[in-house]
């Protein structure tokens, strides 16, 4: 198969690499697969949005979203994980440009803001747990956990993707299967930062005001 992707396992630092055309069919058809996927994800998603609207009033003499939520930590949390969304695109940047070095140091610097990002949000969780709201309490507690348990699965699935993807450009250097899977794993991301903006506005945001 002939691709337009020059590979360098051993870049110079300023030399650039052809990304590989996007009318070429198997990265076309790659890329559609994955943009089916995240329609998806995207119903999914929609799903869970419209049972929460509908569910959260029933508190059942439990807490309301305004009694429960702290706005302050969920903002640093949307902060993290927007601020991830530009290491990534500088990942991609760095790909493109060849510049493996600086592709190691973005996809690692994302890791660290998305394990934050989960780590604030399972602290988030326990401590609702601790304080005796669990998802079995009330029918808003259940599709809260539910819809933002679900994001946290996804970004847990992206913290894995990006480390085999660190694997990957270690063992095999920089080709075209690494560079489309680089690609998907951007908009793989990007994705998740836009459904929990809407998790942000309407549920806690909303919530709370």
């Amino acid at each position: 198969m002939t691709s337009s992707l020059t590979i360098h396992h051993t870049p110079e630092p300023d030399a650039d690499i052809r990304v590989p055309d996007p009318h070429q069919d198997t990265y076309s058809k790659n890329l559609l697969g994955f943009w089916i996927y995240l329609m998806t994800d995207t119903i999914l998603f929609a799903t869970l949005f419209i049972t929460y609207a509908v569910l959260h009033p029933n508190t059942f003499g439990g807490p309301s979203p305004k009694e429960l939520f702290s706005l302050s930590i969920t903002f640093a949390q949307t902060m993290v994980l927007l601020v991830s969304s530009f290491t990534c695109g500088f990942a991609l940047l760095a790909a493109s440009r060849s510049r493996i070095n600086h592709l190691y140091a973005w996809l690692v610097v994302t890791i660290l803001f998305g394990a934050t990002f989960l780590f604030l949000e399972l602290s988030e969780f326990n401590s609702f747990v601790q304080e005796g709201h669990s998802w079995r309490e009330s029918a808003f507690l259940s599709a809260f956990f539910t819809l933002v348990g679900t994001h946290g699965l996804h970004i847990t699935v992206g913290l894995l993707w990006a480390t085999i993807m660190i694997a990957q450009l270690y063992f095999h250097g920089m080709t075209v299967d690494t560079f489309r899977r680089l690609v998907i794993f951007s908009l793989f991301w990007h994705f998740l930062d836009l459904v929990w903006i809407f998790v942000f506005t309407i549920v806690y945001l909303i919530g709370v005001i």
